[in-house]
């Protein structure tokens, strides 16, 4: 008996090492999760967005969005924006872009932009993690 918390606090640090060593050796839920998050989001992006915007480099009927999170809205050099968008002192934050691909008449009135609104919250998100990716090139 005296042995018993020897042998438990020995079992407990076996487990706790293999535990270890296994999730260095397999990619973590969360990454792959992640992943397929963004390919969602770059499908939803390519059937409902690309139409008027480039993701990486050039301008269609919209601005690029290459590096779209964490710029000042309206900010894209050579670009037609609406005198709302470029006074609204927005922020691509994650927030704002949620809001904005939500509902964009709401969140900047009079701006110029039409689509289709994203309702569902979780094609919202696969959105943005979509436009997280897009920072490689600059913008043109």
């Amino acid at each position: 008996m005296k042995y018993l918390p020897v042998f438990i606090l020995s079992a407990a640090s076996i487990v706790a090492a293999a535990t270890a060593g296994f999730a260095q050796q397999t990619p973590s839920f969360g990454f792959h999760y992640l992943q397929a998050e963004q390919a969602a989001g770059q499908k939803l992006f390519n059937d409902r967005c690309a139409v008027c915007h480039a993701p990486k480099r050039g301008q269609r009927f919209g601005p690029s969005l290459n590096g779209v999170v964490g710029r000042s809205a309206g900010s894209v050099a050579g670009f037609a924006y609406s005198d709302a968008l470029k006074k609204s002192g927005l922020v691509w934050t994650e927030d704002n872009l949620r809001k904005w691909i939500a509902d964009s008449a709401s969140t900047v009135p009079h701006t110029l932009m039409p689509h289709v609104s994203f309702s569902d919250p979780a094609e919202q998100i696969y959105v943005i993690e979509y436009l997280k990716t897009l920072k490689g090139q600059a913008a043109r």
